[in-house]
């Protein structure tokens, strides 16, 4: 009776760190401290959850003590692996890590499911629904963050798409709903392991195919969405197992990830069907109208002079960014141009970067104050009196063709009004598109220039220019 007191406290105490945890996690000043205070609850909760053998029958004990060692292992090699990997993953890695390991919570949330569906105990039929229901969610959760992580790290190069094949997805998640059903109505049928092996496969082929045509360009929405299916299955499988940090951890990751899903979708201005069904995103993107004038190119050093005598400059950073691994150049730049006086601001576009995120982490790990760090609504009324708009690896999030041009692909996409400032550099490696494959009309504004090279080169060039001002 004690170890269930016991149990009951820790589910609590656990729940209450995790929201408190994410609570915190929703500002950038107060977010590192959020995910300790979340990890602790963590620990609680797993910690906990081996209380439970020596609450088992005589009988019964000695055999759960071969899978609490398993658990021991597995906590050893996971924890090891991820403390190693996470220390040593670069910036621009950071998302299809955060994919990855979301992906391992989905299975993880499957792999429950199929131990319980296994054990062949006397569950109810809600039992069974919800344990089905965790399964289908954590495999598609599984496979589909795989998938999402092979595209982030460049092991699928482009959408994989083929004629009739929403049909043939459509009727591959149909075939493996009806098995899941099948599976609660059959339990005691002797081809249940049969249609328990058909349901999994077809659950974690879905995953497969729900996320092969979807576009580079769509993987921060898509990221978010399998962070919200982990959510939901690891909820479902905390009910079917009576857990309730479970049950709470779940519910909350899983309504953050929808919230946010949602946030991101009409970032885009568009729907989440459409971003899961359309071929947006995959670089050859048609329409839009044609850019008219030229490209102007300027030196890195004369655009750091034009923004050492400016009175404010914004910067917009953009995945570019990250790829050059220029952030902590680029903050050193901003100290310089502070030291003159100037007043620097940066804006950061809701989809920026390659997850949920993204530039503000990136931006954080080089130092950058939180104060002077703007989301897009809050920022954007700001262009027409600044000085200078510097954007750096920027591309779609600026594009003023998602205003004016209605037959663009990104039409109605909000953006950071850039091209609205006196003057713009763009920082970029060459003249190629964005991710949505649309030509970027800002580039041929007459207040553009284009400051071509590698962010961490330009960066260093502009560095070395307002240093020189000063010798």
């Amino acid at each position: 009776m004690l170890i269930q007191h016991i149990l009951g406290l820790s589910g609590l105490v656990a729940a209450c760190l995790f929201i408190f945890g994410l609570k915190r996690m929703s500002s950038p000043v107060t977010a590192l401290s959020g995910i300790v205070v979340a990890g602790i609850g963590m620990v609680v909760a797993v910690a906990a959850s081996f209380l439970v053998v020596f609450d088992l029958p005589a009988d019964v004990a000695p055999n759960r003590v071969v899978n609490v060692m398993l658990a021991i292992v597995a906590l050893c090699v996971g924890g090891g692996w991820a403390f190693l990997r996470g220390r040593k993953v670069g910036m621009t890695a950071m998302p299809q890590m955060v994919a990855l390991y979301n992906g391992m919570g989905g299975g993880a949330a499957a792999a429950v499911a199929a131990v319980e569906l296994s054990a062949r105990a006397e569950p109810t039929a809600l039992g069974l629904a919800t344990t089905a229901a965790g399964a289908l969610i954590g495999a598609i959760s599984l496979t589909g963050s795989v998938i999402a992580w092979a595209k982030l790290d460049g092991k699928i190069q482009n959408p994989w798409r083929f004629a009739g094949q929403r049909v043939v997805n459509g009727a591959l998640f149909l075939a493996t709903v009806l098995l899941g059903i099948a599976l609660v109505v059959s339990f005691d049928s002797p081809h249940f392991a049969l249609l328990a092996i058909l349901f999994f496969a077809g659950a974690l082929a879905f995953g497969v195919m729900m996320t092969l045509p979807i576009g580079g360009a769509d993987m921060p929405v898509v990221i978010s969405l399998y962070n919200a299916f982990t959510g939901l299955a690891v909820g479902l499988e905390g009910f079917a197992l009576q857990n309730p940090a479970l049950m709470i951890a779940g519910m909350v990751v899983g309504s953050a990830g929808t919230l946010l899903t949602l946030l991101m979708a009409k970032a885009m201005n568009r729907s989440l069907a459409n971003v899961l069904f359309s071929n947006f995103g995959d670089g050859a993107v048609q329409g839009g109208a044609e850019a008219h004038g030229e490209m102007k190119s300027a030196d890195a050093g004369d655009a750091a002079v034009a923004m050492r005598y400016a009175t404010s400059v914004i910067i917009i950073p953009g995945y570019g960014l990250a790829v050059a691994q220029a952030q902590q150049k680029l903050y050193e730049f901003v100290k310089l141009l502070q030291a003159a006086g100037v007043s620097v601001k940066f804006a950061i576009h809701p989809v920026a970067g390659r997850m949920p995120g993204h530039m503000n982490v990136l931006l954080a790990e080089a130092g950058v104050p939180y104060d002077i760090i703007f989301d897009m609504e809050d920022i954007n009324t700001e262009f027409p009196a600044t000085d200078v708009a510097l954007v750096i690896g920027a591309n779609d999030v600026v594009n003023p063709a998602a205003r004016t041009d209605t037959s663009s692909p990104i039409y109605g996409m909000p953006i950071l009004d850039a091209d609205k400032a006196h003057q713009v550099y763009v920082v970029k490696r060459g003249q190629g598109k964005g991710y949505s494959g649309v030509e970027n009309l800002l580039f041929f504004e007459d207040n553009c220039s284009m400051v071509y090279g590698d962010a961490q080169a330009v960066l260093t060039q502009m560095v070395q220019a307002v240093k020189d001002l000063a010798a």
